[in-house]
């Protein structure tokens, strides 16, 4: 309840982020409908260093103990209950975060080194964290738009300027790693020491478009599943030869690299230690093998190599969708610390003015209905699904496309759930299909107003315009339709407007 908007604000902590950090043991015991019990922390202090199977017996002898009479406080709960009022909780104020402790520690490379005790503020950097040293991450993402290629069915990905790009990228990552500052010497100790980097993605959705392909469809699955395994492979590859050139970072030695275990192998791992309870597709098309016999005999330069940060603001610089997010709205607005800008999906323009559907009218109706195609009637069925937007892709949708990158990523991603009419049965069952998938975290629980703003114009520069001055080629497309100087919507890009968090910026 820290982040509640109601009750005694002395309870309350409203510019801390907050996540449940969920072990595997509580997740089987909801589907299972048994109990948990509750300790205090200073009786079962080795819990939280504990993961997996190794977790579960721990806590299950500490139950028999207290059930002797031998430890106090305890007590007892509906495993069901607790996970409806963490739920509840997250609909009411996007907090707490629901992340898998399990998932995060058992397909760690590192996990020989230390515990994952937590994620990031954007829930996709997954490092150990111990009294003497600090994770650190650098971070940098792949524009995917930029890495298509015409073939002879329309647009595919090209392999060979993505292996350029990762070369180039996780080379510069790893310089960054020796030439950076570092205001806390157990940041600076973890960061040499173990060399992680974080190399995502951006341009997802622009991507889609260029494919011709919905974001809700299971052709956008397989484009994710094939897309972040040929990133993930060259990131890996690239840092197996920086270690040919430069040396292998200082803790290889133990890690799941040095014993021939990648990433995709660790499903293995996970579906082990919660003996079972793991259901994701495991096909690949690339040659994994050679690359594990790469790394055997040149080993690893960084422990971690691929993140999917949410890219807020460099995506916006380039002008593309940020990382792996469905498009917010066809016509909405942006706000951050600069000020508001109009954003426009150029894609949609395009095909509109291909169809003779591009008019003052269209404008106003998307306007309308905050940048929505579904109710205008004259817009085709297969645009209408092309450019459907966040909350117009069923959230399965976005935990399946996720849970196939998953599978090929060494830490985490920052995932935001959107959700249109939410309720406890969806939520439930998104957040269920999230663990039973191997996802690692997720990120906001982005849901619906109950109310919407009415909307209304104004005079240039009045409400959400943008002027020419400030956004030309914004403003010259909406001018086509002879509204330039008209609002566009009162939505904002976010739906929890947080100056402190990276992703409203």
């Amino acid at each position: 309840e820290l982040r509640k908007n109601t009750g005694d604000d002395r309870r309350r902590t409203h510019d801390m982020n907050t996540a449940n950090w969920i072990p595997d043991l509580f997740m089987k015991r909801v589907l299972e409908k048994g109990e948990w019990s509750l300790f205090s922390p200073s009786n079962v202090p080795d819990l939280h260093d504990r993961f997996g199977a190794d977790f579960e017996r721990a806590y299950l002898a500490y139950e028999e103990k207290a059930a002797r009479g031998e430890i106090k406080p305890y007590k007892k709960v509906p495993a069901a209950d607790l996970w409806r009022k963490m739920l509840s909780m997250l609909f009411e104020t996007g907090h707490p975060w629901i992340t898998f402790k399990d998932a995060c520690n058992v397909r760690s490379p590192q996990q020989h080194a230390g515990v994952v005790h937590s994620s990031n503020l954007c829930t996709e950097i997954t490092l150990n964290t111990s009294d003497t040293e600090t994770a650190v991450c650098n971070l940098g993402s792949v524009n995917l738009l930029r890495h298509l290629k015409d073939g002879e069915n329309g647009k595919v990905l090209d392999h060979d300027k993505l292996k350029r790009t990762i070369a180039t990228a996780m080379r510069m990552l790893d310089n960054v790693i020796d030439i950076n500052y570092y205001a806390v010497k157990k940041a600076r100790d973890s960061n040499l020491r173990h060399r992680p980097v974080g190399l995502g993605v951006m341009g997802f959705q622009d991507a889609l478009y260029e494919l011709r392909i919905p974001y809700a469809s299971n052709e956008a699955v397989e484009f994710a599943d094939r897309s972040m395994e040929a990133v993930c492979y060259h990131a890996y590859w690239a840092s197996t030869e920086l270690a040919k050139e430069r040396g292998r970072y200082s803790s290889f030695k133990g890690s799941l690299w040095d014993k021939g275990i990648l990433p995709p192998d660790t499903l293995d791992l996970l579906a082990r230690e919660r003996g079972g309870y793991v259901d994701v597709d495991r096909s690949s098309s690339l040659d994994w093998d050679a690359l594990r016999a790469k790394i055997a005999q040149d080993g690893m330069r960084n422990s971690n190599c691929v993140a999917i940060a949410p890219t807020a603001t460099i995506s916006n610089i380039i002008g593309v969708d940020a990382s792996i997010e469905p498009c917010f709205g066809n016509l909405s607005v942006k706000s951050n610390l600069s000020g508001e800008f109009t954003v426009i999906n150029s894609y949609l323009v395009k095909d509109l003015k291909r169809l003779g559907l591009w008019d003052d009218v269209m404008v106003m109706d998307l306007k309308h209905f905050d940048g929505s195609l579904r109710p205008i009637d004259r817009v085709p069925q297969d645009v209408k699904a092309l450019y459907a937007t966040a909350f117009e892709v069923e959230p399965v949708w976005l935990v399946e496309a996720a849970a196939r990158r998953q599978k090929w990523i060494d830490q985490a991603q920052s995932l935001n759930i959107y959700m249109a009419g939410a309720s406890g049965k969806k939520l439930d069952e998104t957040y269920k299909l999230a663990w039973l998938r191997g996802l690692k975290t997720t990120y906001y629980l982005r849901t619906t107003s109950a109310t919407q703003v009415e909307k209304s114009t104004g005079r240039t520069g009045q409400l959400n315009a943008v002027s020419a001055t400030a956004s030309a080629p914004v403003a010259a497309a909406i001018s086509n339709a002879a509204v330039a100087a008209e609002p566009a919507t009162d939505i904002k890009f976010c739906a929890i407007d947080d100056p402190g968090c990276e992703a409203c910026q």
